[in-house]
């Protein structure tokens, strides 16, 4: 409430067309969270301010743990926002919290500096923190001084949670013992979120002179570096597609494994959001995806299709993909792979296994069973990732269909 009645005065102060919206993730883990987003929207249309209520479903089995899992979805929401900002208020007491409790996680270097004041994402507004710098006691002044009100979720007092528990438990004992402890853990942090700048310099370096033609890295040019420098380079690039930072043993286990792998070998070590893949000496990054149906998913004229996470866009065409007419006349449905296909992609060439044309166009084998396959009137015609079957193909100046697959929707075109 602090930061979005500050921000709305410094809006309306500044000469300039900088416009302010605000976005509420609606959890629904708390009986009371109906309330908290009909008090968001009263507050947001007193002040003039547009507010967006987004409700999420929180899985309580995802193994990332409740807290993970809430925070992986909002972050979800945060990267769809149409800004440049993103504001949060988090202050100095959250910022001490933190970093004692990434400190006794046995954190590293970019754990121990907590929360940056700003970040940037892959996809969407840089996040920013301007209040990270103020201790909580200001900012309950200032909400006295304008008279604002706010809520306090009912699990902040909860001292099983381990947060809560060094909030209300441990920090007093220390602030009592070391007066100014927040404001040193608070100082500490800058100071390793330079130590982590700095190896963030070093593993861009050790990435771009491991670096594959594909741009992924080489496993073998990774198993040459010193193992400190290793870590740090598949710590960096882990994060840096934007998965959460690993811990210590997640990636001391893939490093073992990694050592161990030749150029042939195929590696898979999983963690809750994704997977590290060694595939031909390279190293693949992948996140984890909806499987493809298990049923047909029948074809009557769509522009799209949804496919395991991604989709089928169906694309109109001359001389180049499926003939449309025998899309229009036929019965035509997209398949999951069952085994055993044959496909036809050159009409000089004889039909082959599925599994051959896959392999000789280094589809990884974890994107095998996601390929969707186009079945007309039970002949394969299309496969994801390989094309179109000879028997189907458009002749020049016809009108076709070009099926065109999208393992992931960019919800940020």
């Amino acid at each position: 409430m602090v930061l979005l009645h500050a921000l709305r005065r410094m809006v309306e102060k500044l000469d300039s067309p900088i416009s302010l919206s605000a976005v509420h993730v609606h959890h629904g883990l708390s009986t009371s969270a109906d309330d908290w987003a009909d008090f968001c929207a009263d507050f947001c249309r007193r002040c003039g301010v547009p507010l967006e209520v987004v409700r999420v479903e929180v899985p309580r089995d995802s193994g990332e743990g409740l807290e993970g899992a809430a925070r992986r979805l909002r972050h979800g929401v945060f990267a769809k926002c149409r800004a440049d900002w993103l504001a949060l208020a988090h202050h100095r007491d959250d910022q001490a919290e933190t970093v004692l409790l990434n400190l006794l996680r046995g954190a590293g270097v970019a754990g121990a500096a907590g929360m940056l004041s700003e970040r940037p994402q892959l996809c969407g507004p840089a996040l920013v923190r301007p209040l990270l710098d103020i201790p909580r006691n200001v900012i309950e002044v200032y909400a006295a001084e304008h008279g604002l009100r706010w809520i306090d979720d009912e699990s902040n007092a909860d001292r099983r949670f381990r947060r809560n528990f060094l909030r209300h438990e441990i920090l007093p004992r220390l602030e009592a013992t070391f007066p100014g402890a927040g404001k040193s853990l608070a100082r500490a942090a800058g100071h390793f979120a330079e130590a982590a700048s700095l190896l963030d310099d070093l593993a861009a370096i050790d990435r771009k002179a491991a670096s594959a033609a594909s741009g992924r890295i080489a496993l073998a040019a990774l198993k040459a570096l010193p193992p400190r420098r290793a870590r740090n380079l598949l710590r960096h690039v882990w994060t840096a597609e934007g998965f959460q930072a690993p811990d210590t043993r997640w990636i001391d286990e893939a490093l073992k494994q990694l050592a161990t792998a030749g150029p042939l070998s195929e590696i898979r070590v999983a963690r809750a959001d994704g997977e590290l893949h060694a595939y031909r000496g390279e190293l693949y990054l992948v996140r984890l995806r909806a499987d493809p149906p298990a049923v047909p998913v029948p074809w009557s004229g769509q522009d799209v299709l949804p496919w395991a996470g991604g989709r089928v866009r169906f694309i109109p065409v001359t001389g180049r993909g499926i003939r449309r007419s025998d899309m229009e006349v036929g019965h035509v449905d997209l398949w999951p792979r069952q085994g055993g296909e044959r496909l036809q992609p050159d009409a000089r060439r004889p039909r082959r296994s599925l599994r051959n044309l896959l392999q000789e166009a280094a589809v990884p084998p974890w994107e095998r069973q996601r390929l969707p396959m186009l079945w007309i009137n039970a002949r394969l015609a299309w496969v994801g990732g390989v094309g179109c079957d000879a028997a189907f193909v458009c002749p020049p100046g016809e009108k076709g269909l070009l099926p065109q697959w999208d393992s992931v929707i960019d919800d940020y075109s």
